[in-house]
């Protein structure tokens, strides 16, 4: 182990030992055929012991470890040693990076913490567990039902109010670490009551100061008057709320489309949107699939299984997904899915994350993927085929 590298996880193990670790990222692979892209690691509390959790993220899904520190350690080592060319720690005073050339020639820097300590908190052994959205004088969160005049989250709005977490946790995710210069737009289609769109301004607008222009789109009058009239409330300039179907709303130029639990087909209608609009990140948490389940005609050899009524609607779930997840790179994203929320809230769990790519396509490669699961289903088409027909030759 060269100098450099003892010096950075001394400063790693450090930081955990004096709670004033905020995350540690390893980056610049030094693979390009690795399917390991980066890894974030992160202070947790388990049973009541703080560990570092590790996010491994690969081309297409993401594998979550919690390890205690005697363990991370040489972990990190083995990853920096074997995996990746950079790491950069990030505690409440400082960002420390530890970087290496492909010669073995290695340097580590030191700088302040800057501008990002607001955003970068500590993680406390006797507090609860840090959200992005907090229920104190919130004044959404309290028109919505979702918490009291005392600013308490209702209890049967706990898994509403997880919910809402876990998805403002995934869009950070994906963010880019500073805010753009010019506005950031977003359509959220079929809005419903609006508890996510009003997180979602939130975050952007007061935590990572984004000049946020949002619009959530609705069927139902009733909730669109609601949501507009909260919203007014809340002092939320940039978010409105409009009347309208997902088939027929037209965004314009935007920057993120968010469809969560949108029914059967309208899931690919809010897809091909999005990829009109230019999107450059998609994300969809698809409700029943109902097109590919009647379609499906399965060979011979899956029939027995697929005669039961309950797996063949998990195998039309799959399938249906993972022809939008192949349809999305098709067009240019890189496509992630994951679990939105875990299973015990609802059974509805599977998220959709494409972020345009930029890359290459290889074209003949995912059509005749996408060819061979239809053949292998008996089906002749994927409602969103038909509606990306015309984009088709753009990529």
């Amino acid at each position: 182990m060269n100098d450099d590298l003892q010096d950075f996880l001394k400063a790693i193990s450090e930081s955990f030992e004096t709670n004033t670790l905020v995350k540690l990222t390893l980056s610049k692979v030094r693979s390009k055929s690795a399917d390991l892209r980066n890894t974030l690691v992160r202070p947790v509390i388990i049973k009541e012991l703080l560990q570092l959790s590790f996010v491994y993220r690969y081309q297409t899904r993401d594998i979550t470890e919690n390890l205690s520190i005697d363990l991370a350690l040489p972990k990190i080592e083995e990853s920096l040693t074997n995996d990746f060319y950079q790491g950069n720690l990030f505690t409440t005073q400082e960002e420390i990076q530890w970087v290496i050339n492909k010669k073995g020639s290695s340097r580590l820097t030191r700088s302040d913490a800057g501008n990002t300590a607001p955003l970068l908190q500590p993680l406390s052994h006797n507090r609860p567990k840090q959200r992005l959205i907090t229920p104190e004088n919130n004044i959404y969160l309290q028109a919505l039902g979702i918490t009291n005049s005392r600013s308490e989250v209702v209890p049967a709005m706990n898994d509403k109010f997880r919910q809402i977490n876990k998805f403002i946790e995934i869009i950070e995710s994906i963010l880019p670490a500073s805010p753009p210069t010019g506005l950031f737009k977003v359509a959220d289609m079929g809005s419903g009551k609006g508890y996510l769109t009003f997180a979602l301004y939130d975050h952007l607008t007061n935590n990572r100061n984004f000049k946020a222009v949002i619009t959530g789109v609705e069927m139902r009058p009733e909730l669109v008057e609601k949501c507009n009239t909260i919203a007014k409330q809340s002092g939320f300039e940039g978010l409105q709320f409009v009347s309208g179907t997902i088939q027929e709303f037209q965004p314009g130029k935007i920057e993120m489309l968010i469809a969560l639990h949108a029914c059967d087909t309208a899931t690919d209608d809010a897809i091909a949107t999005g990829i009109r609009a230019g999107a450059a990140t998609i994300i969809v948490a698809p409700c029943c699939h109902k097109q590919v389940r009647r379609a499906m005609t399965p060979p011979p050899a899956l029939r027995p299984m697929l005669d039961h009524g309950i797996f063949a609607e998990r195998q039309a779930e799959m399938l249906t997904d993972a022809l939008r997840a192949l349809l999305l790179t098709r067009h240019g994203y890189q496509v992630k899915t994951l679990e939105f929320i875990s299973s015990e809230h609802t059974p509805k769990n599977v998220m959709i994350v494409a972020v345009r790519s930029g890359k290459k396509v290889a074209v003949a490669r995912i059509e005749k993927q996408i060819a061979l699961l239809k053949k292998t289903f008996g089906i002749e088409y994927h409602y969103l085929e038909t509606l990306l027909a015309e984009e088709k030759n753009q990529y």
